[in-house]
């Protein structure tokens, strides 16, 4: 496998990332994905970062928990009046409380109905600690050096709620040595504004990646059609490594390398797309072998998000891009 150098860190390349754990065959988050991930061989395992009223960091990758708990159930009064169910409501330990599930739609159908189905196994909501400490662990059993790639989520939302998301994941990240003088622990978020303050006040020295909507949605601070071209992303590339671009929009029309591909490349910064599924596809009319072709070998991507490590991981050796 080859590296990739940032300043005098160096990344695996091409990286593959577990999204959110192995979440093609386990409910996404829960340690058990972890564990599997880190089987498959996975360079990264991915971590979405909420907080608890008490201030906790957990493992979910939405600010509410309705999709993939069994909280309605548990706490039925506890909704807001939109209906949803915020981890910010709930303490550490009632989280704690809950079975995580394979993630459903607001009607509570399967968002991917070939997955995790079994019952009587209990998943639980982990903390960013407790994930943190089962990677760190596995990899002293093992011998591996895979890494942890953290995203704040909403970090506007949390600010809107009166807490501060960056110095809660610090705190974590410094509890476990992980403030990244090597490229073992990548930072990733949508808000410009907190990956300037990564940036800026410095005590996180690892990757940091800009990841990029296909378009700007209200209340986020991101310009992400910005980020789709050469001005846009000379401003990412004053305070980021890298950005994590939604699969559809690395092509143009032609079928070649988009303006933000293109751009990217030329200022330096590494990419690595989301989410590639092999149950599900990414791009329309694109299979999942596919779609791997396309990444890795027609626009030279520098790594991937995907529900399927060991299957990614597969087609990469196939392909000639690892050994």
């Amino acid at each position: 496998m080859g590296n990739m150098q940032m300043g005098n860190i160096k990344m695996p390349c091409p990286a593959i990332i577990a999204h959110r754990g192995a979440c093609g065959y386990l409910p996404e988050h829960t340690l058990p994905a972890v564990e599997l991930a880190h089987t498959f061989g996975a360079d990264y395992i991915e971590q979405d970062v909420v907080l608890t009223s008490d201030g906790v960091p957990i493992v979910l990758h939405d600010v509410t928990l309705e999709l993939t708990t069994n909280v309605a159930r548990l706490f039925p009064e506890r909704h807001r009046d939109d209906g949803l169910f915020y981890a910010i409501d709930f303490t550490l330990e009632e989280i704690k409380t809950l079975n995580a599930h394979e993630r459903t739609d607001s009607q509570g159908n399967p968002v991917f109905p070939g997955r995790y189905s079994g019952t009587g196994v209990e998943f639980k909501v982990p903390t960013l600690a407790e994930e943190i400490e089962t990677v760190d662990r596995l990899n002293a059993s093992s011998g591996k050096r895979t890494g942890v790639y953290v995203e704040l989520k909403r970090p506007e939302f949390h600010e809107q709620e009166g807490v501060d998301i960056y110095h809660a994941v610090l705190d974590v990240l410094t509890a476990f040595n992980r403030l990244g003088e090597n490229a073992e622990t990548v930072i990733q978020c949508f808000d410009p504004e907190t990956l300037k303050r990564f940036a800026h006040e410095g005590i996180f020295k690892g990757p940091l990646v800009q990841l990029v909507l296909t378009e700007s949605i209200a209340n986020w601070r991101g310009d992400f059609e910005g980020m789709h071209t050469m001005s846009g992303l000379k401003e990412v590339a004053e305070y980021a490594h890298g950005i994590g671009p939604d699969v559809n929009l690395l092509e143009n029309m032609p079928g070649g390398p988009s303006e933000m591909v293109v751009a990217a490349k030329k200022l330096g910064l590494f990419l690595h797309p989301y989410t590639l599924r092999a149950d599900s596809e990414s791009i329309p009319g694109v299979n999942f072998e596919a779609l791997h072709k396309k990444l890795f070998v027609d626009l030279e991507v520098d790594g991937a998000f995907t529900d399927f490590a060991d299957q990614t991981r597969e087609l990469l050796v196939h392909m000639g891009k690892i050994s």
